[in-house]
Formats: structure tokens, sequence, C-alpha cells
């Protein structure tokens, strides 16, 4: 009985809360401005270190010759890759689909 007169006589918004006429719009915390001034501080010091990269160009071109990994090894990864990739999805040609299509050669 209690809790029925409770939500009885609770005074709230028509709707959804937070959408349309009615709706109900929080006011803005002193701690909501900190939070987001803080979030955009950290974008912001992301968007620099993406800006200026830790490594050029020409130092990144090389970086795998320091590992000791020859061209001639990769490629062989990049083919085994690809032999993998063809043996699971064989390549199907257009006319191969549609050739149950095909009834007759004549146009009689």
């Amino acid at each position: 009985m209690r809790l029925s007169l409770v939500c009885l006589f609770k005074k709230t918004v028509n709707g959804h809360i937070f959408r349309g006429k009615y709706r109900l719009v929080k006011p803005v915390s002193r701690k909501a401005m900190e939070t987001l001034r803080a979030q955009y501080n950290v974008m912001e010091q992301n968007m620099l270190y993406l800006r200026n990269p830790y490594l050029t160009v020409e130092e990144s071109h090389g970086h795998t010759k320091d590992l000791g990994k020859n061209p001639a090894k990769i490629q062989k990864w990049l083919d085994q890759a690809l032999e993998v990739k063809k043996a699971k999805k064989p390549h199907v040609t257009v006319e191969q689909r549609l050739a149950c299509l095909k009834t007759a050669e004549g146009w009689e």
C-alpha cells in the first residue's frame, strides 16, 4: 500500500525521460566539466603523438633489416598465406556460377 502511494504521487516527466518536449535536462556540474576537460587533454596528447611519430619514414622503412628478416622469407610466408586462403575459398567465375542456367546451345 505504501509503495503504491509513493509510486502514485511521484513527480516525473511524461514519456521518455531524456527525449521530447518534457525531457529531464540534467544540470551541468563542476565534476562533469572537469572529467570532460581531462578527456580532451588526453585526446589532445594522443593527437600530438600521432602527428609527430617516433620514427621517421626512413627509419621505419628499414626496421626489418635489423631483425634479420630477409625478403625471401617474408615472400614465402605471404605465399603460404595465399595458398591457405585459396584452399579455403576457391576462385569461382561468373560463368561457373551461371552454368546451371544453360539448357541448350541452340536457339530452337
